[in-house]
């Protein structure tokens, strides 16, 4: 039995946009068990510059792995490799659009890296990095 190809380009890329609210926030809280009192809303939340809670890391990295699933290249695969800068919080009520550009193939080990920049409704770069996924399957 042979696995599928798929055909991917360096250049190729995708984005996926989401608007992160207090019940996302809420979820992930519950199931990281990470109740860091600045998301939520409370004073120590309050003194940042926006006056509102932020957004966990791990939320807004779900956007990006979202990418990889559903459309980039948007079929099995598996995560190698994430480096991720945060140069912004995200806080609720973001619109987060997360962006993944194909740079490198490597056709033999079927790895696929893809420069990662999310950014948020005003034009601001919120994350920038980088990821190596293993496609299951031949990339052509």
């Amino acid at each position: 039995m042979s696995l599928p190809s798929y055909e991917l380009f360096i250049g190729q890329s995708a984005r996926l946009q989401r608007i992160f609210t207090e019940v996302d926030i809420k979820h992930c809280k519950e199931l990281t068990k990470d109740y860091n009192p600045l998301y939520q809303q409370n004073d120590i939340a309050l003194k940042n510059e926006d006056n509102r809670p932020i957004v966990p890391a791990l939320l807004v990295e779900g956007l990006v792995s979202q990418v990889i699933t559903d459309k980039l290249p948007g079929i099995a695969c598996v995560l190698l490799q994430k480096e991720l800068i945060y140069y912004h919080p995200v806080y609720i009520g973001d619109e987060i659009t997360a962006e993944l550009t194909i740079i490198d193939i490597d056709h033999d080990r079927e790895w696929v890296t893809q420069k990662v920049k999310c950014i948020n409704q005003n034009g601001t770069e919120v994350i920038k990095g980088q990821v190596v996924i293993y496609v299951t399957g031949k990339v052509i």
